[in-house]
């Protein structure tokens, strides 16, 4: 049985989406049993399908788009309730957005700590949210 894991960002956009792919496509290498999906906590503040800075990202470590939903998604409830772990990308940006949108989720949440553009670059950003998601593939892998 496929287990799921939820990343959860702003605009749906950019480091969710790219969190998305490099989770499906090394779970997918090493063949653990978990698939990712994101979703955007207010999904207007992003115009556009995809980031660029994304794209490029995932074009250079060869990881297909197809690895990441095909567009912007809206958090729901239904999505909280149908993960098996909720990892919202950025603590300080995520949690006020949670306890007013979700206020009975936000203690059941992983959260990081990887902050939208311009507080981090994506050339900081996206390779640590690549670390984050390769020491969580490990301690996926590693569990009974």
């Amino acid at each position: 049985m496929t287990k799921k894991v939820l990343f959860i960002c702003t605009g749906n956009f950019y480091r969710s989406r790219f969190a998305e792919a490099v989770f499906n496509f090394h779970a997918d290498q090493r063949k653990l049993p978990w698939q990712a999906y994101s979703r955007g906590l207010a999904i207007h503040w992003a115009d556009g399908v995809l980031s660029p800075f994304t794209e490029a990202a995932l074009s250079e470590r060869q990881i297909h788009l197809s690895h990441t939903g095909p567009g912007r998604i809206q958090l729901t409830k239904k999505d909280l309730e149908s993960a098996d772990l909720r990892i919202a990308l950025d603590r300080a940006e995520h949690l006020d957005m949670m306890e007013q949108q979700f206020p009975n989720w936000t203690q059941r949440i992983e959260y990081w700590d990887v902050p939208d553009m311009p507080a981090a670059l994506p050339e900081v950003a996206l390779p640590a949210i690549e670390n984050q998601i390769l020491h969580l593939l490990d301690r996926l892998a590693n569990e009974p």
